[in-house]
């Protein structure tokens, strides 16, 4: 882990790790799930945020302050090594205006995403939606101007610094590239989500 996370105390048990960025996110997540597993943090929740990691239930918060420095250390670990593949159609809504945004011809837009390594920051705004940090800076634009009230599932999509798939039908605001087939958000599966935090994500045309 590239430097430590300052914390905040938060309510009466819990702790606000705040990151410098995605990538420090990931690894303070990463470092807490790890401790928390051999048993030198006890909480009830690990949640990541953009800039944050909020731990949730901690039990000693005076102690886990104090074995912070001891994070840098940590290996991040087999969820670092989790990765999925999700082929994507280019037929997005938005394709043409994100080449005008960034300057680029589509088929520039679709191979810099395709060669982008991506890793979920963390999950939120519905069940089984990761947010993907990792896109060349390019690629950052902004979100739409007017959200749709009706994103398909399977979208995918960019809006700032983040990419994005819809897992299922919802209104949404982000720049659309294409769809995917892969299923996203499975409530019967042991684990409902396919995207979680640390997975790397890699995009290909299918």
């Amino acid at each position: 882990m590239t430097g430590l996370p300052t914390p905040l105390r938060v309510g009466r048990d819990a702790l606000l790790l705040e990151c410098a960025g995605p990538e420090q996110v990931r690894a303070t997540a990463a470092a807490a799930r790890a401790r928390r597993e051999a048993g030198l943090l006890v909480c009830d929740e690990v949640v990541p945020g953009a800039a944050t990691v909020l731990l949730d239930g901690v039990v000693d918060r005076e102690a886990v302050l104090a074995d912070l420095a001891a994070w840098a250390d940590v290996e991040l670990g087999a969820e670092q090594e989790r990765a999925v593949e999700l082929a994507v159609t280019y037929d997005g809504a938005d394709l043409d205006e994100v080449a005008r945004l960034t300057g680029l011809s589509t088929s520039e837009v679709v191979e810099l995403h395709q060669g982008a390594e991506l890793r979920v920051a963390f999950c939120g705004f519905a069940p089984g939606f990761a947010y993907l940090a990792g896109l060349p800076e390019v690629l950052h634009v902004p979100r739409r101007d007017e959200p749709r009230t009706r994103v398909p599932a399977g979208a995918v999509g960019l809006a700032g610094e983040f990419c994005g798939v819809y897992p299922r039908e919802s209104p949404g605001g982000w720049q659309l590239l294409g769809t995917t087939r892969a299923t996203l958000w499975d409530p019967t599966s042991a684990e409902p989500a396919l995207l979680r935090p640390g997975t790397a994500v890699r995009f290909t045309r299918a």
